[in-house]
């Protein structure tokens, strides 16, 4: 069983295996067509298309009418439902990947784990890793009978809003903010309509989690790195901007044995979104 990364040469042993579903998870925050345009274009094998959007995230207004982030997590059932639509069983293992460093396959990565699934890694640097290996790519799609993947246990935790703004007396827990440094100070923001952070949160940005091939570091590296940034995973909470690129920080932990953080998923774009919660700027 895989249950973070695995490399390409490995996968492409398993291309027809019935009991492994792949998972194209490319997008474009700029351009939500993007993903969808270039798996046409070419993808591997038997891989099927998953949308950011649509499949692995939810209604941005909840029941009681507040907005809950850019990307917020699908309904459960929902989530069950699309996954059994890509053939997924209790038993399957799936692998998500992207063009983008695991930006975005770490969010389904997440997901299956949410709903007790522990058979799911990301391809360890994507795409590109794939291609530099010379490994075939196609653009026949290749639907699979539908699953009965069950929902389980979840393998994660998560917070909410009201949780964040409660630890902001206490600071028991840490904030740890996934974005690149200049959105996390307040600076060149371009997606949300306010800038800055959470107060307290620390800064990890997201692509420092891979070496310059643009595979996850190391294991011990990625734990001396994350180290100085809180006292114990448990203890731990990662956001970014919509819930996405935080579970990128989420995998890296997880391959660095830091097992237990967890997920905020309304993330910046929810918490800015209510002006009675408070904004730092800064380093």
């Amino acid at each position: 069983m895989h249950t973070t990364l695995i490399g390409a040469a490995e996968l492409s042993q398993h291309l027809t295996d019935d009991n492994w579903v792949i998972l194209d998870c490319r997008h474009d925050l700029m351009n939500p067509n993007a993903g969808r345009d270039g798996f046409a274009i070419g993808h591997i094998q038997n891989a099927q298309f998953a949308n950011v959007d649509n499949d692995l995230s939810g209604a941005k207004l909840g029941a009681d009418g507040k907005f809950r982030g850019r990307h917020p997590l699908p309904e459960r059932a929902a989530l069950i439902d699309t996954l059994r639509g890509w053939g997924i069983n209790d038993d399957t293992q799936v692998v998500a990947y992207d063009a983008h460093g695991g930006m975005f396959a770490a969010r389904l990565w997440w997901l299956l784990r949410w709903v007790g699934h522990p058979a799911v890694a990301v391809l360890d640097g994507g795409l590109a890793a794939w291609q530099s290996q010379g490994l075939p790519m196609v653009t026949a799609e290749a639907p699979r009978a539908r699953g009965a993947v069950s929902e389980r246990a979840s393998l994660t935790t998560t917070v909410s809003a009201e949780d964040v703004v409660a630890n902001l007396a206490t600071q028991a827990r840490t904030v740890v903010d996934a974005r690149a440094a200049d959105r996390y100070r307040g600076e060149n923001e371009t997606i949300d309509p306010v800038g800055g952070h959470i107060p307290g949160a620390k800064n990890r940005f997201f692509k420092d989690n891979l070496s310059a091939d643009g595979r996850f570091k190391a294991a011990a590296q990625l734990k001396e790195e994350f180290a100085p940034l809180f006292a114990s995973a448990p203890q731990a909470i990662m956001q970014c901007g919509s819930g996405v690129t935080a579970c990128h920080n989420l995998l890296a932990l997880e391959v660095a044995g830091l097992t237990g953080a967890a997920l905020y998923p309304g993330s910046w774009s929810e918490w800015c979104a209510d002006p009675a919660r408070p904004v730092a700027t800064g380093a």
